[in-house]
């Protein structure tokens, strides 16, 4: 599941090699034809009243926060998630009377309860897609598979720029990888930006966003990607290539933001020209590969990828190119 930014870098300069690995992983099993595993992946021919083996995923994403409740809770779903100790879990989630914390409690009470209880706090909290999104886990964890549809359309719909949508997705669409892909600019933030704290970041990287030109809302879009905002990354891409059109750069970025699961064909289709209209922007192919790469299109991805380290095999991206294209020998694609 993904969850929050949290503490973590949030200007970044290179994606963690650990995520390209697995991302390749998963891209090339889906390709081979390997079941992929996900919750709308695994149906059953066999009707059953049997709740499915083991526990709904929990997904609380608490941003940027590190006030005491948060690091508390941040703890309670590691226990569950990692420990798969739901006791000392809840016993966490108990302690608290926010949503998260309700929502965390239900889902560590599971089986006992937990469906019921998160219908009650879907009834009294109508806009959750927070809610809504363990609802359909738990639902389909039931075997209530399209009530469980339902509720994780539910989650995309009520609260679209939220991670709570993009796990939802996630759900739906188990042959893709997880989240978004991320656009990875070929510049850096200003030293001046990277040595703050993540909260501070985000906030002067917002604040150059509003009066700079179109590398800072790129960079400020980047941000809002990781940290769960795809809708408002999109607007600040698409500001961008406003700005400046013919920058290859923020055309690519604004293609990228444009990434849903739902219609890949709508980044595709702003993506894809722009191999004609700048034959040499390294950023162009490394971006369309890396989006091939997210629906499981090894081979048209790989090809993108080594036209991208090509055009400049030394720069940040031909770097990035390399870094995947090393994790697609090694899980063995070519």
């Amino acid at each position: 599941m993904l969850l929050g930014a949290g503490r973590a870098a949030i200007v970044a300069e290179v994606t963690p090699r650990t995520r390209i690995f697995f991302l390749v992983a998963l891209a090339a099993a889906v390709a081979a034809g390997v079941v992929v595993i996900g919750v709308l992946a695994t149906r059953s021919s066999v009707p059953s009243t049997k709740p499915r083996k083991g526990s709904p995923p929990l997904a609380l994403d608490f941003g940027l926060r590190t006030d005491p409740e948060a690091r508390a809770l941040e703890q309670a779903q590691t226990l569950y998630d990692r420990n798969h100790d739901k006791k000392r879990a809840k016993q966490i989630f108990d302690r608290y009377r926010s949503l998260e914390a309700e929502v965390g409690a239900a889902v560590a009470s599971w089986p006992s309860g937990t469906v019921a209880r998160l219908e009650t706090l879907a009834a009294q909290n109508p806009r959750s897609a927070l809610v809504a999104l363990h609802l359909g886990l738990a639902l389909f964890w039931s075997r209530r598979d399209q009530e469980a549809v339902t509720a994780l359309r539910t989650a995309e719909r009520l609260q679209p720029d939220s991670s709570y949508a993009v796990s939802a997705s996630d759900f739906l669409h188990p042959r893709f990888a997880p989240g978004l892909p991320t656009f990875v600019p070929s510049f850096e933030a200003p030293l001046a930006i990277r040595t703050l704290s993540p909260q501070r970041q985000v906030a002067a990287l917002a604040a150059a966003a509003r009066s700079d030109g179109a590398d800072a809302k790129i960079l400020y879009g980047v941000a809002l990607q990781r940290l769960g905002r795809p809708r408002s990354a999109e607007k600040q891409f698409a500001a961008a290539a406003r700005e400046e059109p013919n920058d290859p750069e923020a055309r690519a970025a604004a293609a990228v933001g444009l990434f849903d699961k739902d219609n890949p064909s709508l980044a595709f289709s702003r993506l894809g020209p722009l191999v004609r209209v700048f034959p040499h922007a390294q950023t162009v192919r490394f971006h369309l590969g890396l989006m091939l790469l997210w629906m499981a299109q090894v081979a048209k991805a790989r090809e993108e990828l080594e036209k991208a380290r090509a055009e400049a095999p030394s720069s940040p991206l031909g770097n990035e190119a390399a870094k995947y294209l090393e994790a697609l020998r090694k899980v063995g694609t070519r």
